[in-house]
């Protein structure tokens, strides 16, 4: 049977520069893996909120479109490059490394892979992407903020999906499940508010690049030990 790191796409390509590029590239990665890889769980996950945010590129849901597909680009660049890394045998930042080594374990349940990716994703990868669309744009962080929510909201709202999709049944014996209780503990809108509020400290420390990065390791170590938490085995 062929690895994952196979027939993942190469880690020399570029990474994509619009949301069409973006959804292309979520596509084949879930065209190559089999449904039950943890990454190809949250890879699905992701897709269907990025082709979301493409469908209202245009529609006049967003303040400023053109601003809000960059930082989807970026945004979204920094889980394709974790794809890439792991696809070249190397280490993807400690916030996604939960995902990729736990991807094929027997006992963990698609809604913790959905779950962790999401932490990674927003925990770690969206305070950088802010920063990263405000210096490209040269814009404050107000610029960005009322998009910011706006994609939020359509989080949120797949958040609620997914837990309807990919919780176990029936009804009554959800109480009893320890997945229950497992992702019970985890919160998509603290995650928000803590990437947002991660963000305006990193924006603040923009011009003391040491400090800067110290705080990103530790932003991403501990996105990372929230992971192992959400992918702990349960069968």
């Amino acid at each position: 049977m062929t690895s994952a790191e196979e027939i993942l796409p190469q880690p020399e390509r570029a990474l994509p520069r619009t949301v069409d590029r973006v959804v292309a590239r979520m596509r084949e990665i879930g065209a190559a893996l089999p449904p039950r890889d943890g990454v190809a769980v949250f890879n699905q996950v992701y897709l269907s909120v990025t082709e979301e945010v493409g469908r209202r590129l245009t529609t006049g849901y967003f303040q400023d479109p053109g601003l809000a597909e960059e930082l989807d680009v970026r945004f979204a660049g920094r889980y394709l490059a974790a794809v890439d890394a792991a696809a070249a045998g190397r280490r993807p930042p400690a916030c996604w490394r939960p995902l990729f080594t736990a991807r094929a374990h027997p006992a963990v349940r698609p809604l913790q892979f959905a779950l962790a990716g999401i932490n990674a994703h927003i925990g770690h990868d969206l305070a950088l992407a802010l920063v990263d669309t405000c210096r490209a744009r040269e814009a404050e962080p107000a610029a960005l903020e009322g998009d910011f929510d706006r994609v939020g909201d359509l989080l949120t709202l797949l958040e609620e999906r997914i837990r309807e999709e990919l919780m176990p049944g029936p009804d009554l014996l959800d109480v009893a499940d320890p997945l229950t209780h497992l992702v019970g503990s985890w919160s998509l809108e603290r995650a928000r508010d803590a990437a947002w509020a991660a963000f305006r400290g990193l924006w603040g420390l923009r011009g003391l690049p040491d400090l800067a990065e110290e705080f990103a390791e530790r932003l991403d170590a501990s996105v990372g030990l929230i992971g192992r938490f959400l992918l702990t085995p349960l069968d």
